[in-house]
């Protein structure tokens, strides 16, 4: 089974010309990890793009998420197999349930159950949840048992640290993917941030990364252009010192982009 490369491409919001130039170049240059979800209707395109890259399906991380609506009794597995259908591929590498039910409108064991028979019948190699909290991790460990949630993924950046969820995913074993890791580009102007990246002859946002992947957290930012993702590749031969990564602890300021009106109360 594939190990989760620590550094991917995210495709929220990518579509059409866009999403051709993140994939096609991201591949070419080296990226084996693909992130996309049921939600950014670019599953079909994604699928055509990895096709038409030649990079070999077996080299490919590849991760989508359920949506909301597909969490009732007999919905999500179905969806699943869409998914499957338009991604052209007979398995994923990783299943994620998108966000929590709103309002747990849907039992938590309902569709935590039919995502375990999904990786039971072969659908997904590993699955995990995303923007959970704590209470929700806790409760979906109980109901899958131990070990069951691979992943958490979740919104993590020097600006939000998302420490309380961390540090129980850690103390569990369950692996964190951050995303929006740039913080939709807030990053670029934090001029601590641009000072010690100009002691390593790097920029901010590759500061930021390199600071989430020396916590072992995979980061999937997203980008168009070439030397965007070029530079964000680059990020993982970024060493910072641990005087540096504590002065970079200190800028939480819990500036959170991602926070739908659906959205669990947070840690």
């Amino acid at each position: 089974m594939m190990k989760m490369p620590n550094l991917g491409l995210g495709t929220f919001r990518l579509k059409d010309q866009p999403l051709r130039d993140s994939l096609l170049q991201g591949l070419e240059l080296g990226y084996r990890h693909i992130d996309t979800a049921q939600i950014y209707d670019n599953e079909a395109e994604v699928g055509r793009l990895m096709s038409e890259s030649g990079v070999p399906r077996p080299d490919i991380y590849l991760t989508t998420k359920v949506w909301t609506s597909e969490f009732g009794p007999g919905k999500v597995i179905p969806s699943l197999e869409l998914s499957l259908e338009k991604l052209g591929t007979d398995y994923l590498d990783l299943a994620l349930i998108h966000w929590p039910s709103p309002q747990d409108e849907v039992a938590m064991a309902v569709y935590l159950e039919q995502l375990a028979e999904a990786k039971a019948r072969g659908l997904t190699r590993e699955i995990g949840v995303s923007n959970f909290t704590v209470a929700q991790l806790q409760q979906a460990i109980e109901i899958l048992g131990p070990g069951a949630i691979a992943h958490q993924q979740v919104e993590i950046h020097p600006l939000l640290q998302n420490r309380k969820v961390v540090e129980f995913c850690q103390e569990h074993g369950i692996a964190i993917t951050a995303y929006m890791p740039l913080a939709y580009g807030k990053v670029l102007a934090e001029p601590l941030l641009m000072e010690i990246g100009k002691r390593h002859g790097v920029s901010a946002a590759q500061v930021s990364l390199a600071w989430l992947l020396a916590q072992g957290m995979t980061v999937i930012p997203s980008s168009t252009k070439r030397e965007n993702l070029a530079a964000n590749l680059a990020a993982l031969k970024v060493t910072l010192s641990p005087e540096e990564m504590a002065q970079i602890a200190t800028l939480d300021r819990g500036e959170r982009c991602a926070n739908p009106d659906f959205a669990p109360t947070w840690d």
